[in-house]
């Protein structure tokens, strides 16, 4: 990689350098800036009166995002491993609603997608505790995700029991029209929120109602620990270093070479 093709790659794509940090800093407060117009666009008054000014910064914008999208591609050592990775799928929509809305009504609206980059922040509040802190969560979610479907797919069961039951005991007169709705009920009553837009009225619906939110606090619980132990036996690292051939970003601090591809990294 060319110096002047590294440094740009450094600064672009990580965020351990004061110019990766300011140009980073730079893109996030365009990208609010950008969910900020939206959001005045959908304000009657404000768009009536500043419609040209709001178009000409949206359009500027774009511009901004489309310059630096196609940068990351030029840069990339694998350009493709970039336009389909996470990120590169992010740039993309944060440019590509724009030019939509020339041609379909409503599309203009989907900018607000841009707000998706802000992820990107973990990346500079460094760095130190934020990016560590963002793929410690992300490895440990991913580490647990058979408990969790596990654990998901006893929930999705239990609902379907006390939905099944609350129809039993309660019936339409009370509310509970159907199994389906008599599952929405369980759902809402076992996560602890209670919109109470259905209640039992019988006393046995009632105290079997009881039981379902006494346990609604146990299962909440479950998740939690499950994670809680992933993240104990999880090592953070403390850089944003990128590795250029195969974009991946959980290195060591001290490493030297990529642990995925083996190329050198900077």
């Amino acid at each position: 990689m060319a110096p002047f093709k590294k440094r740009l790659y450094e600064i672009v794509f990580e965020a351990d350098t004061r110019a990766g940090r300011m140009f980073d800093i730079v893109l996030l407060v365009i990208i609010l800036v950008s969910v900020l117009v939206v959001m005045l666009e959908s304000v009657a008054g404000i768009n009536a009166e500043h419609r040209s000014l709001l178009t000409i910064t949206e359009w500027i914008i774009t511009g901004i995002f489309t310059l630096e999208y196609f940068t990351r591609i030029r840069i990339s050592r694998r350009p493709l491993k970039y336009i389909f990775s996470f990120y590169g799928l992010i740039d993309l929509l944060a440019v590509i609603p724009t030019y939509l809305g020339l041609i379909l009504t409503g599309g203009h609206s989907l900018i607000v997608i841009r707000a998706l980059r802000l992820i990107r922040v973990f990346r500079i509040l460094k760095l130190t505790s934020y990016t560590s802190a963002g793929n410690l969560i992300a490895d440990a979610l991913w580490e647990s995700r058979q408990k969790l479907g596990i654990f998901v797919t006893f929930v999705l069961i239990l609902t379907v029991i006390i939905g099944t039951f609350m129809y039993t005991v309660e019936g339409h007169e009370n509310g509970f029209i159907d199994i389906p709705t008599s599952i929405y009920w369980a759902i809402v009553t076992l996560t602890t929120v209670g919109y109470g837009d259905i209640s039992p009225a019988t006393g046995v619906g009632k105290f079997f109602a009881s039981l379902v939110m006494i346990l609604g606090y146990a299962i909440i619980a479950v998740p939690t620990g499950i994670v809680t132990a992933s993240l104990m036996r999880k090592k953070t690292a403390t850089n944003t270093q990128v590795c250029s051939n195969c974009l991946y970003d959980k290195h060591d601090d001290d490493a030297r070479y990529c642990k995925r591809c083996g190329s050198a990294i900077y």
